[in-house]
């Protein structure tokens, strides 16, 4: 569910039926993946830069530094796509992209390469 107008709460159509709707919210789930990539890899989250609810769950995309440089406009960064159940428990997670601090970005619709 997903507020409205005036506080009132309306079905968000892209979880299906009630029994899909996620258990937590697209913060909670970013936060969890943020989390988990951390962990995972062993190096440090930035944020999320994309939430997208699924009919399982969630798919969030989060920036990490894979490197760290002097100056810091030098640092290798990394996108990683993370897939999370209705629960925010991971269910897969892959690097998309890596690329410099400094470079411009060709994004398509979606802000995917």
């Amino acid at each position: 569910m997903v507020a409205g107008k005036g506080g009132e709460r309306r079905r968000d159509e892209s979880w299906g039926s009630e029994d899909t709707e996620p258990e937590v919210s697209a913060a909670e789930a970013a936060d969890a993946a943020i989390q988990t990539i951390g962990e995972l890899t062993g190096k440090n989250p930035i944020g999320a830069t994309a939430v997208k609810p699924t009919e399982e769950g969630w798919l969030i995309e989060v920036e990490v530094v894979e490197e760290s440089r002097i100056p810091s406009s030098a640092d290798v960064l990394a996108l990683y796509e993370v897939d999370l159940d209705l629960d925010a428990t991971l269910v897969s997670y892959s690097r998309i992209r890596r690329y410099s601090r400094g470079s411009a970005l060709n994004s398509k619709p979606g802000g995917r390469q």
